[in-house]
């Protein structure tokens, strides 16, 4: 997209994921610090919501329209919304293409859904269901059906002109087909499960090629353990932990995945106590500097090293980390700085979830892996058929 294009992410729970979608163009409409930091560190500018259109009661509608009056260079519009992560760039440039190039004023997403469709009715009327799509006494089959299109609300293209108007939607109009497993939406808490996987599945990572995580490296007290310290009369400590997350370090190993430990006290008893068999550092005063001294020494990027943590003194490891997790009942600054927030609590399975995340992740990268050699290997055979034809034409040429 040129410069006179514009992306406004409208929500910042999944903005990261957005920016890595639209680049190089994006600006980021926000009246929220946290979200602006954020969108500045992937490279987005920001323009900062008036209180006015920054109400729940604000439409997108509005906030574009302060936008523009604030930025008059501006031509078209790319509204995007960041609870819809699995957008593609490649899809972005295709709308656009419709705009620029083929003459439209406005372009949306949609979807398409096999759904069959009845009339409501309401409680008390004496009324009978009607059907609004299809004919039972001929019921189509799923897989016969070519289904509808549904607006799912993942973008909204329009030129300056139409908005100045009023309408996102108007004028000489096109819709542009989503592939149904890019379009998944973010709307209540039960929604970010399916989004992660799919995201995972079919999201966009960027230009940069995924890499497998190599190393984990785990905060014993409120990760491995659920935090409670138990003092014996003699002044022995005792602590308690879950076994399934001792089945997930060990697959973990299993995987070719190190698993370090680390701690702010010492635990050397403890950690001797559970005989995990893992490389562990206790009454650490400087978390971040060991996880670089391990990062170093095993010769790694920062994208094949995870980390899972839960308090304060984790919050820098998990923004250096590629990837990181907290545990359910980790401390506010620690969610804040995470990508993956478990169901499970500190020392009740954890450890075992975000080895279970991290096998989806290894999954992504071995499915990118494929296909760049499915491509490749059809690349190669294009290649060997037209020298092949070169040939060929050459000898028929001599004869």
């Amino acid at each position: 997209m040129d410069m006179h294009q514009v992306c406004l992410v409208t929500r910042g729970t999944a903005v990261q994921h957005t920016c890595y979608t639209t680049k190089p163009c994006i600006w980021v409409s926000t009246d929220h610090d946290e979200i602006e930091k954020v969108a500045k560190q992937f490279g987005a500018k920001v323009h900062r919501r008036s209180p006015e259109v920054s109400q729940d009661s604000s439409t997108s509608l509005e906030a574009i329209t302060e936008f523009l009056n604030h930025h008059h260079e501006v031509d078209i519009v790319g509204n995007i919304q960041a609870t819809s992560p699995c957008l593609h760039p490649s899809d972005l440039i295709k709308v656009a293409d419709l705009i620029q190039k083929e003459g439209f004023d406005s372009v949306f997403s949609v979807v398409r859904r096999h759904q069959f469709r009845w009339s409501e009715v309401k409680k008390g009327d004496n009324k009978m269901t009607e059907p609004q799509n299809l004919n039972p006494a001929k019921r189509y089959r799923r897989q016969d059906w070519p289904g509808e299109l549904y607006e799912n609300g993942s973008f909204y293209f329009a030129k300056r002109h139409l908005i100045e108007k009023g309408y996102l939607q108007g004028g000489k109009m096109a819709y542009y087909e989503m592939r149904a497993e890019h379009s998944v939406d973010i709307d209540i808490d039960i929604d970010w499960p399916i989004a992660e996987q799919r995201v995972l599945s079919f999201g966009y990572f960027g230009k940069e090629p995924l890499k497998e995580v190599k190393l984990l490296v785990c905060s014993i007290d409120g990760c491995l353990t659920n935090g409670r310290i138990y003092v014996t009369e003699d002044h022995k400590e005792m602590v308690s932990y879950d076994y399934r997350d001792i089945v997930g370090i060990d697959l973990l190993k299993k995987r070719g995945i190190q698993v370090r430990l680390i701690s702010d006290r010492d635990c050397s008893k403890t950690l001797s106590a559970m005989q995990l068999g893992c490389v562990a550092k206790v009454n650490v005063t400087n978390k971040l500097q060991v996880l670089k001294d391990w990062q170093e020494d095993m010769g790694l990027s920062w994208k094949e090293v995870a980390y899972l943590g839960n308090e304060e003194s984790d919050v820098e490891c998990l923004k250096q980390a590629g990837m990181n997790g907290v545990p359910a009942d980790a401390c506010a600054a620690a969610q804040k700085a995470a990508g993956y927030i478990c169901k499970s609590r500190g020392g009740c399975g954890a450890v075992r979830e975000f080895a279970e995340h991290i096998f989806l992740l290894l999954e992504k990268v071995n499915s990118a892996r494929k296909q760049l050699e499915e491509i490749s290997s059809a690349e190669k055979e294009m290649g060997r058929n037209e020298n092949s034809r070169k040939g060929n034409k050459e000898l028929m040429e001599k004869e």
